[in-house]
């Protein structure tokens, strides 16, 4: 009943820590992003690139990705002592590189609690077609 109860608080956690990822990217609050992802992430692209924290928060910083809408849905989520593995579907709307964006995406991204905090240290993307 205690490992029940604790992975119930740890799921809340990643749910918290999910939506203000999401937050973050609605209004690019780079200091959410910076809290949120490990210093050494990888994390897999739609195109098959593989880029780290430094190059995901330059592309933050540099205004190239726009987000103009982002919702979440179909999110799964798996706690597994202090690491957790989400699953979720995002609709995002905006511009990177002034190219359009109106797709949905399917994300995974996987946690570590470093310390007292939750850090994404892995994740990928692909485009869901159709």
């Amino acid at each position: 009943m205690e490992n029940l109860k604790a992975k119930q608080i740890v799921l809340e956690q990643i749910k918290d820590c999910e939506a203000r990822l999401i937050n973050a990217f609605k209004v690019n609050d780079l200091l959410v992003f910076d809290e949120l992802l490990h210093d050494d992430l990888l994390f897999n692209l739609p195109n098959g690139q593989t880029i780290t924290k430094v190059m995901d928060m330059e592309s933050h910083c540099s205004g190239n990705l726009v987000i103009s809408s982002m919702a979440a849905s179909e999110q799964v989520i798996r706690v597994m002592d202090d690491h957790a593995v989400v699953c979720v579907t995002i609709d995002m709307t905006g511009s990177y590189l002034n190219q359009l964006i109106d797709e949905k995406f399917r994300y995974q991204r996987i946690w570590k609690l470093v310390g007292t905090n939750w850090k994404i240290i892995a994740g990928s993307c692909i485009e869901l077609k159709g």
